[in-house]
């Protein structure tokens, strides 16, 4: 952001957006000895947060996004009775796909979230709302 910044104050307008976690806003049982993870996370938000203050008046946008469990390759390992059983607290049923946290990203870039700034928006079919 540092060196990104330097460019967008030039320019006079920019948005970023800071990719956080689930971890970043609420502890996950079953996951023991994440709690470095779950620090960096919330220390992801914080660093919006304040950036976003620091930034507003320049014309640039800061905002961060929490994704939930999204189907990508890193879960390839992952055990299918696990996975099953996990199911079960996903409100949604399913896990996300990687064009829907695309399509989170590309909103908060575009003019129609100008007034959008030092957010951190959970993109998680409804996890941390229950």
């Amino acid at each position: 952001m540092k060196h990104e910044l330097q460019q967008m104050k030039k320019q006079r307008r920019g948005a970023i957006v800071n990719c956080a976690s689930l971890g970043g806003l609420v502890g996950l049982p079953g996951l023991p000895g994440r709690a470095a993870y779950h620090a960096s996370k919330h220390g992801v938000i914080g660093l919006t947060k304040s950036a976003a203050l620091d930034v507003a008046a320049h014309g640039i946008r800061i905002n961060a996004i929490c994704p939930g469990c999204i189907d990508t390759p890193m879960g390839d390992g992952i055990d299918l009775a696990a996975m099953k059983e996990f199911l079960k607290d996903q409100p949604i049923g399913r896990l996300g796909r990687p064009e829907e946290i695309a399509s989170v990203v590309l909103w908060l870039c575009s003019p129609g979230a100008s007034m959008v700034l030092g957010v951190t928006l959970p993109v998680d079919g409804v996890f941390v709302a229950h």
